[in-house]
């Protein structure tokens, strides 16, 4: 099947909005890794002058991971995908985050300019019909320095890391997504990932874009192999 891209895309998020969250708070560990990615950032507790672009924000799953993470951090969520930010926006947050409708390549049309002290994207890049752009963009938004840290299903490169994401695929996401009328968004989930970098790729697609300091942090439990954490910096100078 052919991956859906851009306004397709989004629209499929709108529609699959209003279950979206039930479906991944039923996935193992889904909300415990967001945070593990979140803290991986390292960003101050106390660091009240610290602004985070949240990218691909979805329902806020990764906003709330932020907030745990750095408490009094001022962040920035931005998604693509209306209905999305709708479910977002409907929960309560503190005054110091802000919700933008904008897709990576709209973010300085929408007053999405930086600079950022760390950039968070979870499950984004594989989304992205040029991902090495969408890296340039982020670089360009963190100050000197700043921190990017990528959550993202990057399989470790194994046949049994392929087999267990489809498996679980096949027996468990595609049938709730056929039952709820969301099987197009979950059959490109499903696909997005078989054909994007494995996780060393994608460590390499970032030193390619200019940032340093590259690392690929795994994932515990099932998702091990599936699930990583890239952090990387862009350079002082």
């Amino acid at each position: 099947m052919a991956l859906l891209r851009d306004a397709e895309l989004a629209g499929a998020f709108d529609r699959a909005a209003r279950t979206y969250d039930r479906m991944t708070s039923a996935s193992p560990g889904y909300h415990r890794h967001l945070r593990r990615s979140a803290r991986r950032l390292a960003l101050p507790r106390d660091g009240a002058d610290q602004s985070v672009l949240d990218l691909g924000c979805g329902t806020g799953a990764s906003t709330a991971a932020l907030l745990l993470a750095a408490p009094r951090a001022t962040v920035t969520a931005v998604d693509a995908s209306a209905g999305m930010l709708a479910r977002a926006r409907s929960k309560a947050w503190p005054d110091r985050v802000t919700f933008v409708h904008a897709p990576v390549e709209g973010m300085a049309d929408a007053g999405v300019t930086g600079p950022y002290d760390a950039v968070f994207a979870a499950y984004l890049f594989r989304n992205l019909a040029d991902p090495d752009a969408g890296l340039g963009a982020v670089r360009d938004l963190l100050r000197p320095g700043g921190r990017l840290a990528v959550h993202e299903y990057a399989l470790g490169g194994r046949a049994v890391d392929r087999a267990v994401w489809s498996a679980v695929m096949g027996a468990v996401v595609l049938p709730w997504a056929r039952r709820h009328g969301d099987e197009a968004l979950y059959r490109h989930l499903w696909r997005s990932v078989l054909d994007f970098d494995t996780a060393g790729a994608f460590a390499r697609r970032l030193g390619r874009a200019g940032f340093t300091g590259v690392r690929t942090l795994p994932q515990p439990g099932w998702q091990t192999g599936i699930t990583h954490t890239f952090v990387a910096t862009r350079p002082a100078s």
